[in-house]
């Protein structure tokens, strides 16, 4: 997230990124990535919910790109800017002061969603 300054910014990128992914992807990958699609969908867990499961787990990984596809994820499912809040302070207990560079980068990325949107 780091490389990014805006929302717009890394989904752009990600975007690219994903295209030459399944382009190139052999049988194995294909099936991962339409797993990871399937376990997001509406369940008995919300879209929701399970994206903000998604975003604890990925700022305890440290996963920064994770990090900021489940933070829009969350808001694009309607889990409110508070809500996210709560859950980075989870993960930054479970993940420890470890987490708290991660945690800065996904509130700038938050705040230029929210800027965005005005």
């Amino acid at each position: 997230m780091s490389q990014y300054r805006t929302m717009n910014e890394f989904l752009a990128r990600r975007g690219e990124q994903s295209e030459i992914m399944i382009r190139n992807a052999d049988r194995v990958m294909k099936r991962i990535l339409s797993v990871d699609s399937l376990a997001y969908e509406e369940g008995a867990l919300s879209a929701g919910v399970k994206e903000m499961l998604g975003l604890a787990a990925s700022l305890v990984l440290r996963c920064d790109d994770c990090i900021a596809w489940h933070v829009h994820r969350c808001r694009e499912t309607g889990v409110t800017a508070d809500q996210i809040v709560e859950v980075l302070g989870i993960g930054t207990v479970v993940g420890g002061t470890i987490t708290i560079p991660h945690v800065r980068r996904a509130l700038a990325l938050l705040e230029s969603m929210e800027e965005e949107a005005k």
